[in-house]
């Protein structure tokens, strides 16, 4: 009995300690009456409860993370309710002492519940901080078991045809060295060593401007976050840790390294400003100054690459047919040679598969670059949807068949491809949905009951709610290039460079909308969204809630399809398995092919800068994520070079075309961290951290738009100084056999040589473009 009586007196003197101020509480008693009475007995009506507002109010200064249980009076009104039931017998016995006053057993009913949400945000935290350690071991485990496998693999001369296929297609192979001793067995770093001695020169002599983009992003990925992964643990997370809630805190709770341990209205949320402060502006100069060198080196490149076709050639689209020949072809012989004299050398034009009809599609060749570039960039016709012009793409970057598809029509494809895009969008949001329900185990357990089995087994629950969710996930997202790339194929662009910009941009915003945003939002998605429409200045808060509450997640999503899938991207098992099926079945005996493919920027891009984004959002709120990110971009880097030098090959070149999308791509993240920011500093009692950060907002989005008008033109074309200063390499320009070179290189692949004449006019004769 005494002991009953002094724990009813720790819950008292718990009241108490939180409320500091216990009789601001009895206010509440009044406007309970009989009129206003709710399942549980006790005054609500379902919309205006009077106990609900003491709960929240008892639970908001208790600083419990209580989720949508603080929204649910009736429950806390039927567990008053039990609370009065139930210390009636008792108090006749002298359990506890009679307590009349409907607001004070309202009060002790919620310490209780308080106290027990405490316990169980203690057990969820435990089970995160579990399940995260369970999925680091996992896949650090697995990363290096994968990298020792392929060190050995590639050893044997059985193998090559599948780790170094772009060496084999180059004739390199006294280059290769297989070991045939014993040693062959045992791993080795050495792909590492070689990777990390190759230099920048090497790279854009042997791979292009476009392979050294990517890798020059996964440097800038490694100094951004090794400077902010210094930030973050050196002065944001003992910040963090530093802050004790007294006995009720767990030294194990994931949030304790994370700015959710920060009290409301602490000056210690300045330091975090700080922080958020210079990782923005240390994220602008190091974009600004990459912008700077790659366009330097795209200009360089464009130089060097001064030979090529392109540089000579303009495509021509919708040519008007000839009123009195009733053909294209002349009219574009006698358009450009009215209105270009001394620049126009030659064309082509395409007829529409194995008909005699003619495309108003022409490939025109000018005698210098200068031409060609005036050309391509002015308005030929005061119509402008007539003659219209542009840079030829390389002639290996041409999608022929794409040519013959009426200009007129494109903007129906690409409206059809973009409301694919979103439905396809849509449709996804259910499996990540499901995905993040297994995460979140309390909520499975209420899903599905016989789930709490899993519990009965120690540890397994870690790695189902910490490895298991991000390894399907993983598996669902590995399809989404794929699709998407499909989809850009329909969108009628004449090139597979540009299709390919298209079809990364296309897979970025759906992995930040599906592997992100659903993300922190799942579990109320629909609500979230609702909510955010009715309310649009609500949406930066709603976002900073969201995203402090799922860091674990990202974590171990970061470590699944970071290291294990850079490790299974460098095994290749895939193959692996193809070819040993293949030569122990229907291949037996037969010559091993090579299996050589295009590299896949849409599929290498997009998710390099998912990671980037989760790493830039999360730098100031968890930064316990950053030296993942670290780890994240060393490895991308050692496994890309390695694998362009050796596997894949190289089958355009843009010029550094696509550094402008990563460019994009880095300041959206920028921005999104801001405004995650001013709704955290909101809900964290900092108004004047929300404001002060909205001129770092106006500034990043000021530079994105500085940057457009600067640097971006340039990406786009070819500007007469430098096309000029090209032709001013070559002592008397292109000849004319350069000329006819160029003319000549524009020939559809397929199509047979007899097709093709060659003659002393300023025009050829009309070529049959073999749609393929």
């Amino acid at each position: 009995m005494d002991g009953a009586k002094a724990l009813f007196q720790h819950l008292h003197d718990t009241l108490i300690d939180r409320t500091k101020d216990h009789k601001s509480l009895l206010k509440y008693d009044a406007g309970f009456g009989d009129d206003r009475r709710c399942s549980g007995g006790i005054g609500c009506n379902g919309r205006s409860c009077q106990c609900r507002q003491v709960v929240v109010e008892m639970m908001s200064r208790s600083d419990v993370v209580l989720g949508s249980i603080g929204r649910r009076g009736c429950e806390i009104c039927s567990f008053a309710t039990w609370y009065q039931r139930w210390q009636a017998p008792h108090t006749r016995s002298g359990l506890i002492p009679q307590t009349s006053d409907l607001s004070l057993s309202l009060q002790f009913s919620s310490v209780i519940l308080i106290l027990i949400l405490q316990s169980n945000s203690r057990k969820i935290n435990e089970r995160n901080a579990e399940s995260l350690i369970a999925s680091a071991t996992i896949n650090i485990g697995l990363a290096l078991v994968i990298i020792c496998l392929f060190s050995i693999f590639r050893k044997h001369h059985s193998n090559a045809n599948i780790y170094y296929p772009r060496r084999l297609s180059l004739r390199h192979q006294h280059t290769i060295s297989f070991d045939h001793s014993f040693t062959r067995f045992f791993p080795s770093l050495d792909w590492i060593r070689d990777a990390v001695k190759v230099t920048e020169d090497e790279i854009l002599c042997s791979l292009g401007l476009d392979a050294l983009v990517l890798i020059r992003f996964f440097k800038l990925g490694i100094k951004f976050f090794v400077v902010c992964s210094a930030v973050g643990l050196m002065v944001l997370l003992p910040l963090n840790c530093s802050v004790s809630h007294g006995p009720s805190s767990n030294a194990r709770s994931m949030d304790s390294f994370t700015i959710s341990n920060i009290p409301k209205g602490s000056n210690r949320l300045w330091v975090h400003f700080s922080s958020l402060c210079f990782i923005s502006f240390l994220g602008i100069y190091l974009l600004h100054k990459e912008y700077k060198v790659v366009l330097m080196k795209r200009i360089q490149q464009l130089r060097n690459l001064r030979d090529q076709p392109s540089q000579l050639t303009v495509l021509v689209r919708r040519v008007p047919l000839c009123d009195e020949h009733k053909a294209f072809s002349c009219n574009v012989d006698h358009f450009f040679s009215k209105y270009h004299p001394n620049a126009f050398h030659s064309y082509q034009i395409l007829y529409a598969g194995n008909h005699l009809e003619e495309l108003p599609v022409a490939f025109v060749t000018f005698r210098s670059r200068w031409d060609a570039a005036l050309a391509s960039q002015t308005q030929q016709h005061p119509n402008p949807l007539m003659w219209i012009t542009q840079m030829a793409p390389e002639p290996r970057d041409v999608l022929w068949k794409n040519l013959s598809i009426p200009y007129k029509h494109l903007v129906l494809y690409r409206i059809g491809v973009f409301v694919t895009q979103i439905l396809f969008t849509i449709f996804f949001a259910i499996p990540v949905t499901a995905v993040q329900g297994i995460a979140q185990f309390e909520k499975l357990k209420k899903w599905f009951p016989p789930a709490m089995a899993v519990q009965l087994i120690p540890g397994l629950s870690s790695v189902i709610t910490g490895y298991l969710p991000s390894v399907i996930l993983s598996g669902f997202v590995y399809v989404v290039p794929f699709v998407m790339s499909g989809m850009a194929r329909l969108a009628g662009y004449v090139s597979r460079s540009r299709q390919e910009q298209k079809a990364s941009n296309m897979v970025f915003y759906f992995l930040m909308g599906n592997v992100f945003f659903l993300t922190v939002l799942s579990g109320s998605l629909l609500d979230q969204i609702g909510k955010s429409f009715i309310n649009p200045k609500d949406i930066p808060s709603r976002l900073a809630r969201a995203v402090s509450a799922r860091a674990d997640f990202f974590m171990t999503y970061i470590l699944t399809s970071g290291l294990s899938g850079f490790s299974l991207e460098i095994l290749q098992p895939g193959l692996l398995t193809w070819d040993i099926l293949k030569m122990h079945t229907w291949g037996r005996g037969k010559k091993k092919s090579n299996y050589l493919y295009s590299f896949p920027y849409y599929r290498v891009i997009p998710f390099v800068s998912l990671f980037l984004l989760v790493g830039i959002v999360y730098s100031v709120i968890a930064p316990l994520l950053l030296p993942f990110l670290v780890i994240y971009f060393l490895l991308g880097y050692v496994v890309f070079i390695n694998q362009m030098q050796d596997v894949y090959e190289t089958t355009y070149e843009t010029c550094g075309q696509y550094w402008p999308h990563l460019h994009h791509h880095v300041v959206v993240a920028i921005i999104i961290m801001q405004i995650t920011m001013i709704g955290l500093f909101g809900l964290k009692s900092k108004p004047f951290a929300s404001f002060a950060t909205i001129p770092i907002l106006v500034v990043t989005i000021a530079y994105n738009e500085y940057s457009k008008f600067r640097f971006l033109p340039t990406f786009n074309k070819c500007s007469v100084k430098d096309a000029k200063d090209n032709d001013e390499f070559d002592k008397d320009g292109p000849s004319d056999a350069d000329c006819r070179e160029a003319i000549c290189a524009y020939r559809p692949p397929s199509l047979p040589q007899a097709y093709v004449g060659m003659e002393e006019s300023t025009s050829t004769q009309p070529l049959l473009s073999s749609m393929s």
